[in-house]
């Protein structure tokens, strides 16, 4: 017999950096699931990225206070980040886009880059082919202020 879902919940997290402090612990720890065993399977499953890349993780939790996690691969504006050379600014001290896409450029990137970009996020982006890939890729990058040359 099937196990029972009670929930779905997604978490942003840093690759090999679950720790049940906030915002983990009591995100987790408020549905009945063992934060410790969550944070070990995590680290473990993402022991092979690049340390502190955000995650975006599926967390479906049983009635049975079970677990399964789908992580999944960084968000595309942390790829184009990365390539672009964006440095840290502002309170939280994070890479940023343009403040007005479409009318300024804060950063160029490569044709190259984007390929290699498309091909990384490939298994989560809906696109057929690695060219529909870089589309979307391409539309992420214009929307950040970022220029393709």
């Amino acid at each position: 017999m099937a196990k029972k879902i009670a929930g779905t919940m997604k978490l942003q997290i840093p690759a090999g950096a679950a720790n049940p402090s906030p915002p983990v612990g009591p995100a987790l720890g408020q549905r009945g699931i063992n934060i410790m065993e969550f944070c070990k399977a995590f680290n473990a499953k993402t022991a092979d990225m690049e340390q502190g890349a955000p995650c975006p993780t599926v967390i479906t939790y049983y009635q049975d206070k079970s677990f399964s996690m789908d992580v999944k691969t960084p968000p595309a504006s942390y790829y184009l980040k990365k390539a672009a050379g964006l440095k840290p600014v502002g309170k939280r001290n994070r890479p940023r886009g343009a403040e007005n896409p479409g009318r300024e450029t804060v950063a160029t990137v490569t044709v190259a880059q984007v390929k290699e970009i498309a091909e990384a996020k490939m298994k989560d982006l809906n696109a057929n082919d690695i060219e529909g890939a870089m589309q979307i890729i391409l539309g992420s990058a214009r929307s950040m202020g970022i220029e393709v040359k």
